[in-house]
Order: structure tokens, then sequence, then C-alpha cells
């Protein structure tokens, strides 16, 4: 496992960090710590959690995820680097949800009882919350961060206008900034590369981007004409299995898939580990985040932290996905 500094703080993380918003539903309870244990063997010291997961649940199943993982950390917790997040719907009080003061004060003592730890090494915002002023998040922020209860912390979702208004607000105010930035990026998802990227490199941030194989779309085994079975683009997700139909599943994004594998295969590689390897290959990517709902399926993602791209080939990959540069960052 190859590792990198987190953008401009001290810490040092995997070139790949576990995502872990299957567990719960998609995944049991121990499978899914088999799933951290075969990352934790192959040198993986980062995970990415959130306290709304597992994906596809409703605010009855939130906060499970961090409890399962919380179970496994328990007597190693200080070998790895553990981020969650909040913002999301935890419960039917208006203010169990958004960036408000009340709500991450209450978020993060619930985020640490679930983790069975004192302190978080990141704390996120999962999106953006237009409704509250951005000083009082910052505030809120800083305040957890100076209690102890978060080392860092860091923004999921963000359009890059808002995150440089938010970073500029924290240096007015004197308050902790942003060190970390977690978008979507992927082969069919390129947005980012115009503002976003360009922001983190100016501003030092740590870059690690979710969905590096477009929700596994990229493993192309897919087909548009075939109803899935399994993985993220079914029921088994619940709603989410409709976001991410919506997210990927077109004629269009099928038909690059195929540029790609043709692209792909002189290399005798899989199309998986070469498109995750092409996000690791992106100078201002940190650590990318993958995901499993099965141990088994972790073999190929984590052989791409060590798979150098030839730049022939990403130079095809580059110009057969160029059309995702362009559209909505925020879709």
């Amino acid at each position: 496992m190859q590792y990198r500094q987190f953008g401009r703080t001290g810490l040092t993380v995997s070139r790949l960090c576990l995502g872990t918003m299957t567990f719960g539903l998609q995944t049991e309870e121990a499978a899914s710590h088999r799933i951290l244990d075969t990352a934790a063997d192959a040198g993986v010291n980062f995970i990415d959690t959130a306290n709304v997961y597992p994906l596809g649940g409703d605010e009855n199943l939130a906060g499970r995820t961090e409890e399962i993982v919380g179970r496994w950390l328990k007597g190693k917790r200080e070998r790895f680097i553990v981020a969650t997040k909040a913002v999301g719907k935890m419960g039917p009080a208006a203010w169990d949800q958004g960036a408000s003061r009340k709500h991450l004060l209450d978020a993060i003592d619930a985020s640490l009882q679930r983790l069975g730890t004192d302190y978080v090494d990141l704390y996120q915002l999962h999106s953006d919350d237009a409704k509250t002023p951005l000083d009082e998040t910052l505030e809120a922020l800083d305040a957890i961060v100076r209690s102890g209860k978060a080392r860092y912390i860091g923004v999921s979702n963000f359009l890059a206008y808002r995150l440089a208004r938010a970073l500029g607000r924290a240096d007015v105010l004197r308050v902790a900034r942003f060190v970390s930035v977690q978008p979507r990026y992927n082969l069919l998802f390129r947005q980012i590369e115009r503002e976003l990227l360009p922001l983190a490199a100016e501003e030092q941030l740590a870059v690690m981007p979710y969905n590096p194989l477009a929700g596994g779309l990229l493993s192309g085994k897919h087909r548009l004409d075939a109803t899935p079975a399994e993985g993220r683009f079914t029921e088994s997700v619940g709603k989410a299995g409709a976001m991410y139909q919506e997210r990927y599943w077109h004629e269009r994004e099928f038909d690059t898939i195929e540029r790609l594998k043709a692209i792909v295969a002189p290399t005798g590689e899989s199309l998986a580990k070469v498109s995750l390897a092409w996000v690791l290959a992106n100078p201002l990517i940190t650590s990318a985040i993958i995901g499993a709902s099965r141990a088994e399926q972790l073999s190929d993602t984590l052989a791409a932290a060590g798979l150098t791209l030839d730049a022939a080939i990403k130079t095809q990959l580059d110009e057969a996905s160029v059309q995702y540069r362009w559209g909505d960052a925020a879709r």
C-alpha cells in the first residue's frame, strides 16, 4: 500500500480509504468485519463512514454502520484514521439534520458513542446546508475541534464557490479550517476538474473522492438491457438504488464503458482496476474511497493502488471520457 500526506495536515493516509456505507443493510455485521479485516491486512489505515449510513436505509437504521465499525475498532482504534460525517436526517425533529450548532454538537457526541471512541480524526459535513448561516456552522465545528472530539474538519458534496467562501470565512473568524473535500469523481463524472480540484490545489486541501468506480458500473459487468442482480443499482439498497440508476444507468454511460473496455483490453488488467488507477493517477487525489459488499470484491481494487498507468493508456482514457468534464458538478 502507498501512503500520502493528508493535505496541509501532518496526517499520513493510505491511497485507498475504506468506505462503509453498505455495512448494516447490504452487508451484515460479520461480513462487514471481514471486509475491514481484508482492507487492514492490505495496509489500508483510513476508514470513512457517516452517521446516516447504511446507504439506502431510513432514519430508523441511521447509525447502524457507525456501530458496526465501532465494534470492529475495539482494541485497535489507534491504528486507524477514522472519518465520519454529519448533516443528514437522523430523526423526526426539524433540528435532527443540517449544520446548525445544535445539530452538530449533538451529532458528534452520538457518533462518538456509536463508534466507541472519544474522538474522530476527521469530521465532515456530508453536504452543504444553505439554510444555516455559514459562520454558525464554522464556529460549531471549531468548538468540536477545540474540545478534542475531532482532530480535523472537512466537507463532502460542496460546490467550489461554497467551499471557497467557507475557507475565507474561517480565516476571518480565526476558527478551524476545512482540510479536505470529499467529492464524487470517476471516469463517468469529471466535473470537479473544472473548479473544485484547482481550488483544492491552491488551498492545499486533501481530496478523497467517493464513487471511483461509479457505483460498480466501471466493473464492466453490467448491461443496460439487463436488470442488475446485485449491488448499488438494485432495490437491496432501498431508495439509493434509484439514485444510482439516475446517476449512471444511461445509454451514453454504457457506450462509454465499451470504449473504455477496448482501451483497457491490451493491458490485461480489469476495467475496474484501471479505472481506479486512473483516479489515483491524478496528482491532486489524496486517497480514493473504495467499497464492497463482500470481502472477495476487494482484490482488484486493493491492487489498483500499486498499478502505474502507461501514459498512452491514461491519455486514451482521458479522451474517451472528456465529455464528463462538463455539466452540473452537483448532479
